[in-house]
């Protein structure tokens, strides 16, 4: 998964009143075809696209709580295992989702999709993990 998110590494928003059809393909992919535009926060449907694509279970969900379901927990994260952050608060609905790159004390570093609006690699509070997850094969 990791070598394909690297394929698509900054992919971007679209400002504007038009969509990118790379972004909008993921959403159609995971079928959540009802998306109409890249404003719907799209880090889950980036990780179920390339889970899919890769041929790994994913939870065909847009929240990125739904990855607490997918796989089995690990405390010691390997490049490219999930990676499940809170957003708000830790009991909010609200998370984060990416490939895990590495955590450097302080911040864990994750590869994803919607971050600053695009596929990047981007540190967050190391605090902020729920849970990180390996993937199985389907």
């Amino acid at each position: 998964m990791m070598a394909h998110a690297m394929q698509l590494w900054n992919l971007h928003e679209i400002p504007g009143p038009v969509n990118n059809p790379q972004i909008m393909k993921m959403f159609k992919s995971i079928g959540q075809d009802w998306v109409q535009g890249e404003e719907t926060a799209w880090c889950s449907a980036f990780i179920n696209y390339l889970a899919k694509e890769n041929g790994y279970n994913y939870s065909g969900k847009l929240t990125a709580r739904s990855w607490l379901n997918i796989g089995h927990t690990t405390n010691i994260p390997n490049p490219g295992d999930i990676a499940v952050l809170w957003r708000v608060n830790p009991t909010s609905w609200k998370g984060h989702v990416g490939l895990f790159i590495r955590d450097d004390g302080m911040n864990v570093w994750l590869l994803g999709g919607n971050q600053s609006n695009k596929v990047c690699i981007a540190a967050y509070p190391r605090e902020r993990v729920l849970s990180y997850r390996v993937l199985s094969k389907k």
